[in-house]
């Protein structure tokens, strides 16, 4: 199982299976989140091979933080064909906030 915990508070948990990693990131599924943390950024960025990417706020009971995550709603064919698997909507966080590990639990 991937974890993706900031401050204490688990934000989204999946198998490993389910959980995408490019470039270093791990990318959960939508269904992996831990309830309503994300709202969207009106941070713009287009990578130049996986496509528009959306940004989003992660929101705790204490604390928003900024454009902490982003996703790329509809990836590129040709990033879905590299990478070796669709991850539109999969959920990146950034690794200088959020700690994303193996949480140790099946």
């Amino acid at each position: 199982m991937m974890r993706a915990t900031i401050h204490g508070t688990v934000i989204a948990e999946a198998s490993d299976d389910d959980v995408v990693a490019i470039e270093g990131n791990y990318y959960f599924p939508p269904a992996a989140l831990c309830g309503p943390v994300l709202k969207d950024s009106d941070r713009p960025y287009t990578c130049p091979w996986k496509g528009v990417a959306q940004y989003h706020d992660v929101v705790t009971e204490s604390r928003t933080f900024r454009d902490a995550a982003w996703s790329y709603p509809t990836a590129e064919p040709s990033a879905i064909e590299r990478v070796g698997a669709d991850f539109s909507g999969y959920i990146a966080f950034d690794e200088l906030r959020v700690t994303v590990e193996e949480s140790g639990t099946a």
